[in-house]
């Protein structure tokens, strides 16, 4: 089932953590910042059975505190707290 980035909406402020397994354990982190868009965007990866035979991925573009942008996959491992909308300067 897709994930629904949709719900995401801009300026909502939210955290990040994101699970990358491993055989020595799970390797987690955790980011807080403000949504800058979110939804499926086309990769540059060839896949038959996608929308214009390419791979879509979720995806979640994240401005932290200090200004730097992230841009985050969403998957499985994933998990977003909205933790509200975003503080007004």
């Amino acid at each position: 089932m897709p994930l629904q980035t949709n719900i995401f909406e801009p300026g909502a402020r939210v955290r990040v953590t994101k699970e990358v397994p491993r055989l020595s354990g799970a390797m987690t982190t955790t980011f807080e910042g403000t949504v800058v868009r979110s939804g499926r965007e086309k990769t540059g990866s060839w896949y038959a059975h996608g929308e214009d035979k390419k791979l879509w991925l979720d995806r979640l573009v994240i401005r932290k505190d200090d200004g730097e942008e992230v841009v985050c996959n969403l998957d499985r491992t994933t998990r977003v707290e909205v933790l509200g909308p975003e503080a007004t300067a």
